[in-house]
């Protein structure tokens, strides 16, 4: 019988470079997706600065815990409270939905910015 040794390559197929294709390309969406939500994130945090009068270097900071609070648990849920409680404190109280709609135009903004700057 004919057995392959152990660690022998083998020429690589038509099938194995079509998968190879597909794995980068699956990669490269999802490091988009996780730019754009990330950046859509800052621009979501610098709206929220503006509603609380920050600008400058205060907005871009607070924008920045923004970004860090989705990085705490998957999905938008706590991004979102915090807004909420931060706003509500700053005496503009806004509700879920209309941040969660703000998201949404903010995203379609982020992943323009973004394929703009990859075709640069």
């Amino acid at each position: 019988p004919l057995s392959c040794a152990k660690g022998a390559a083998r020429p690589m197929t038509s099938f194995d470079q079509r998968e190879h294709a597909f794995e980068a390309a699956y990669q490269h969406n999802q490091e988009m997706q996780f730019k754009a939500r990330a950046r859509r994130n800052k621009l979501l945090g610098l709206w929220a600065a503006g509603l609380l009068g920050k600008s400058g270097a205060d907005a871009e900071a607070y924008a920045r815990t923004i970004v860090l609070a989705d990085f705490e648990k998957p999905g938008d849920h706590d991004m979102v409270h915090t807004l909420m409680h931060d706003l509500a404190a700053g005496g503009k109280p806004t509700e879920e939905h209309t941040i969660r709609r703000q998201a949404e135009r903010l995203l379609l903004d982020a992943k323009q910015q973004i394929m703009t700057e990859i075709k640069k």
